[in-house]
């Protein structure tokens, strides 16, 4: 953990230099703030989704509609954070020859661009972060408007890029099928009311 203006604050898990944008699978577990169990229960290993959990998963597997070349694989719901798989697959672009300059940040006025400084370090299009902040703004929005205003996530999500070997990508299927069954024998496991 490192101070940043006065507060602790977690070391971002991302990949330096990784282009989350590209084409790849990757693994993500999304927590609801507070760990509060806003998407159901889970009784004798099976979740029952909630009505917030049930507009979660809509919205999940509606991604690739809002989300160019973006497919949704295995997913589950669990009482308080989700996991799944989205895959990233982008046409091959074509190869061009592009000359490049040294990239400043001042406008034509030789002045600092702030815009154009702002769009360098923001996500790009069709990445996993604004895939991901597109979805959980979309949940959000529709529990503030249907009567569940203590919804929220937490700010960060969990993201594992998963290695291009079929043993890889399936044991991670299989952890995300039998996670329910799971859910009973965790330690730290409260007992949730769903809505």
């Amino acid at each position: 953990m490192t101070l940043f203006q006065g507060k602790y604050r977690i070391e971002s898990t991302r990949l330096p230099n990784h282009d989350y944008a590209s084409n790849g699978f990757y693994f993500v577990t999304i927590c609801i703030d507070k760990r509060q169990h806003f998407f159901g229960d889970i009784i004798n290993g099976q979740m029952y989704l909630s009505a917030v959990g049930q507009i979660a998963e809509k919205y999940w597997t509606e991604i690739p509609r809002h989300s160019k070349n973006t497919v949704v694989d295995t997913f589950v719901f669990m009482p308080d954070h989700m996991h799944g798989i989205i895959i990233i697959d982008n046409p091959t672009p074509e190869y061009k020859d592009v000359v490049s300059n040294v990239s400043t940040l001042m406008d034509d006025n030789h002045e600092y661009d702030i815009s154009r400084a702002m769009s360098e370090i923001s996500p790009a299009a069709g990445s996993l972060s604004v895939i991901l902040r597109s979805y959980k703004a979309a949940v959000k929005r529709w529990c503030k408007i249907n009567g569940y205003p203590d919804f929220g996530w937490q700010e960060r999500f969990y993201e594992h890029i998963i290695r291009k070997d079929d043993y890889s990508l399936n044991h991670i299927r299989e952890y995300i099928f039998h996670n329910p069954v799971k859910w009973e024998y965790e330690k730290n496991n409260p007992v949730g009311l769903w809505m």
